[in-house]
């Protein structure tokens, strides 16, 4: 190779053979085989310091080659430098920049594009600071008037700003002002430019930084409005395009600019939703959605929502060449190719008040011009209300009369604007929903299968509405038809229309009390869906199961149901690998099937509890080793698993203390507790909370090790992180501690010092985290009061706070027998915090343990008691009348 105090030279014969063995990568007639073989090759020339020259060299100066081999060098060369360019020795990093600043104007667009990128990657790698010739570089071909150059920088500057839109807005020595405010004015010059490209890539640049506004942006920003309203009818799609984006950008983050240019923007942004391209409507529309969380004063829309509707219920209708309509006509007999198969994530265990489910109103996935307006509208009629249904309703209702074959997607429009609308105008549809309800039950029939898909996912929105008229005859009666619609939507031999069916149903099934009577032909229609459904579709037939199961709880437990039910998914369960990812919503159908099973559940637990020890120990290995495991490691399949095993121990109650006590599990659970994967570690702490409550005596062995590594997950530094974690772990001690009792005091005092900062930092972290939190303190001060009473002062401001927004349950009486033990011991304690005490007191709508009650009443009297010379009554004085009422059942 060439020695370093020349100049670097290729090798003729090193050029010829790497150029040969580019020209083979990207020949079409190469087999995989021979590909896999060609880049071993080219990683074994990886190895030569010099290697990333030569590519540098054939992409900039290999003039007799074709440009794809030029490309395929500048590629190669690019993903090298991702990951070699700081270990590569400084004069080989000076050659390729050296290179690559001169192809700037290359005569070839792809050569230059290549380049382009390839600037961007080093400059993520080492700023402008390191390559101090780039930025004049770029400045020369900006202001040169060569098209080839202007575009080759304008390309290079265009990725920049997207990849690292800061670097060009930091202080660079050696100049004066930072590199935006150097670039800006030419980008807003080329605005003008006659080439569409340089438009589009000066436009698409400024735009990135309007999320981090530097101040050359803020103040410049009339001159950029007014570009932006010179360019808002540009002849290139392109450009439009990102005029509407930067409005969209705008509106959300910085609305103080657009204000005095708003109604003209509005006006725009309605012209530019009718665009014949179909991604400048879709960016305009996404408009009208932040304007309304950008909370604007309505009244600058409101005048425009006559004209506004109508075009955004024409969008709705799917064009002819969407690819739904394609789709819509594949049958369901036809197994699903792996691609179909989306990636599907488990949410783990969370014990608490506010883990939020997503909601997957959406019926597809892939995001259009129709699904922006149906949200758009959705978005409207929760802002506006009924104020739209005088410019919606009579549209849809002509839509919906049309009912000749020609006219079936206005009408599939016109059910899903009733769908959209559902939520945010129910006042103004209130009356008319029954016979709303009457007009969509025949529509699950249609002849089309788009419109049986919508009018399923319709149904559901109204399925409160539905549910609530059940009490009367009339009302029952359509439930019943609803429901049975649905059901024979179900089995469907449309995979569209199964999809929409099963996930209406499962909407239907979480808002009614009232399937019992229906349960037997309901669990028909599923196991029946269940045997002839392709993949993607049996996922949600097994959340469709498990919702059924969260619904009806014990009434599930009934022989002729379970005969029904169970046989189908233990033949599935046999059928399915440790290792296959179906695996994964049968364990989650299993998880709510166990827990409203109860102790019904226990016939079929034996074989379920023992697949999930043997599952969770082959990933533990495959995490090691994964050969030997014979998998490779995937932390969904322990995830999954300890959530089943929690929903045993939810169903079986002591009943599973047999599967415990033969098993490894306390061990494996210990390993999952200190998991790196903070799923893995929430999913643990959930079940050992669950096996605190049915059997402890299991844990004890290891309990000090359990209580240690539960106290860990609520004082690390990054709390705010894994608040989840923090929170099962939390509830895991509370559990630990009402069970195992003095033995929890060696970690008493550690546990109050890390859950006191927690309540005293309550607005900042979730409710549920303050809840556990109080009702854990709580805990541990009632089986350890002489340990935890002496440091009351410090925390019962925010723990009393903390208490009085939980609501009635056992928990919460817990945490109060906790209260009353440590006023025992310490009475002088709680005085300075008195009136809070009162209010968490208050904060009961009954208690309905006799003992407590009377403990709560001695407290109260015994301040009283204490406090003479009228310092009670100015205590009670300080209090709200509706506290007072509260405590008047006390007669203090």
């Amino acid at each position: 190779m060439a020695e370093s105090s020349a100049p670097w030279q290729p090798r003729e014969e090193g050029f010829r053979e790497i150029c040969g063995l580019l020209e083979q990568q990207i020949s079409h007639s190469s087999s995989s085989a021979d590909k896999s073989q060609i880049l071993q090759q080219l990683l074994h020339y990886s190895q030569y310091p010099d290697f990333n020259n030569y590519l540098a060299f054939i992409l900039a100066r290999a003039e007799g080659k074709s440009v794809e081999i030029r490309q395929a060098a500048g590629l190669l060369l690019k993903n090298n430098l991702r990951t070699a360019y700081k270990s590569m020795a400084p004069v080989n990093q000076q050659y390729i920049k050296s290179e690559l600043l001169p192809c700037l104007g290359a005569a070839d667009r792809h050569i230059r594009s290549t380049v382009g990128t390839i600037i961007s990657v080093v400059v993520q790698l080492e700023g402008v600071l390191g390559w101090p010739e780039l930025l004049q570089a770029l400045v020369n071909c900006l202001d040169s008037n060569d098209i080839n150059l202007m575009e080759g920088a304008m390309d290079a500057l265009s990725k920049i700003c997207e990849d690292i839109p800061q670097v060009l807005d930091s202080d660079v020595s050696g100049l004066a002002e930072r590199p935006i405010s150097i670039l800006l004015p030419r980008l807003y010059k080329f605005f003008q430019s006659p080439h569409a490209s340089l438009r589009k890539l000066s436009l698409g640049s400024v735009n990135q930084y309007i999320m981090l506004m530097p101040t050359a942006l803020y103040v410049s920003m009339e001159q950029y409005l007014q570009g932006l309203f010179v360019l808002a009818h540009d002849p290139a799609s392109e450009v439009r395009k990102l005029v509407c984006a930067a409005f969209v950008q705008l509106i959300e983050v910085r609305t103080s600019f657009l204000e005095p240019h708003l109604r003209n923007v509005v006006e725009y942004m309605l012209q530019v939703n009718k665009d014949t391209d179909e991604e400048v409507a879709l960016e305009a529309c996404e408009f009208w959605s932040a304007y309304c969380d950008a909370q604007l004063p309505l009244g600058n829309l409101r005048e425009f929502l006559p004209r506004l509707v109508p075009v955004l219920l024409s969008n709705m209708v799917y064009a002819d060449d969407d690819e739904s309509i394609v789709d819509a006509e594949e049958d369901g007999s036809l197994p699903d190719r792996d691609q179909d198969l989306k990636p599907r994530f488990h949410s783990s265990r969370f014990h608490g008040s506010d883990n939020a489910e997503d909601d997957d109103d959406d019926i597809v996935n892939v995001w259009n011009l129709r699904k922006c307006s149906a949200a758009a509208l959705d978005i409207l009629s929760n802002v506006f209300g009924d104020e739209i249904l005088p410019t919606l309703m009579p549209i849809v209702q002509v839509n919906l009369s049309n009912t000749d074959d020609t006219t079936w997607k206005d009408r599939e429009a016109a059910v899903l604007a009733l769908g959209a609308i559902a939520e945010g105008c129910i006042h103004g549809l209130y009356p008319h929903l029954s016979e709303i309800v009457t007009f969509l039950i025949p529509l699950l029939d249609d002849k089309f299968p788009l419109i049986r898909s919508i009018s399923c996912w319709t149904l559901s929105r109204f399925s409160k509405f539905i549910v609530q008229g059940i009490g009367h005859q009339k009302g029952y009666e359509q439930f019943d038809k609803v429901l049975m619609g649905l059901l024979r939507r179900i089995l469907d031999p449309n995979k569209r229309v199964q999809e929409a069916a099963c996930s209406a149903f499962a909407t239907l099934e979480e808002a009614a009390d009232k399937l019992a009577p229906r349960l037997e032909i309901i669990l028909q229609h599923l196991m029946c869906a269940f045997g002839k459904y392709q993949r993607r579709n049996l996922r949600i037939v097994y959340d469709a199961i498990g919702t059924l199961a969260d619904a009806v709880g014990e009434e599930l437990n009934q022989p002729n149901y379970l005969d029904i039910l169970m046989p189908p998914l233990i033949a599935k369960w046999q059928q399915l690998s440790n290792s296959d990812k179906d695996i994964f919503p049968l364990l989650e159908c299993f998880t709510s099937v166990a827990q409203a099973l109860g102790t019904g559940f226990s016939q079929f637990a034996e074989p379920v509890f023992q697949r999930c020890i043997s599952i969770i120990q082959t990933q533990e290995l495959a995490k090691v080793d994964s050969v030997s495991a014979g998998v490779q490691y995937d932390k969904e399949f322990v995830v999954c698993c300890l959530d089943l095993l929690s929903g045993l121990a939810e169903g079986l109650g002591s009943g599973i203390e047999s599967l415990v006590s033969h098993s490894k599990l306390r061990d494996l659970l210990l390993q999952c507790c200190m998991d790196y994967a903070s799923d893995v570690r929430q999913s643990a702490f959930a079940l050992l909370g669950d096996l605190a409550k049915v059997c402890p005596v299991h844990l004890q062995p290891r309990l000090s090790e359990f209580l240690d590594v539960a106290v860990k997950q609520l004082s690390t530094p990054n709390l705010r992180d894994t608040l989840s974690v923090a929170n099962n772990a939390c509830w895991a001690i509370g559990e630990l501690a009402v069970k195992v009792r003095q033995e929890i005091a060696p970690v008493v005092l550690t546990v109050i010092s890390c859950l006191v900062p927690i309540l005293q930092h309550a607005k900042e972290l979730n409710k549920s985290l303050i809840e556990n939190s109080a009702i854990t303190l709580g805990r541990v001060a009632w089986v350890c009061p002489e340990i935890v009473a002496p440091h009351m002062e410090h925390f019962m401001e925010p723990w009393c706070s903390a208490l009085s927004m939980i609501r009635d349950d056992v928990e919460k009486e817990d945490a109060f027998r906790g209260l009353c033990a440590m006023v025992k011991v310490n009475p002088s304690g709680a005085l300075g915090s008195l009136v809070f005490m009162c209010k968490a007191i208050a904060s009961w709508h009954e208690i309905r343990s006799e003992d407590l009650h009377n403990d709560v009443s001695q407290v109260l009297h015994g301040y009283k008691q204490m406090l003479i010379n009228g310092v009670w009554d100015q205590c009670m004085s300080a209090l709200e009348p509706p506290v007072k009422d509260k405590l008047s059942k006390y007669l203090v």
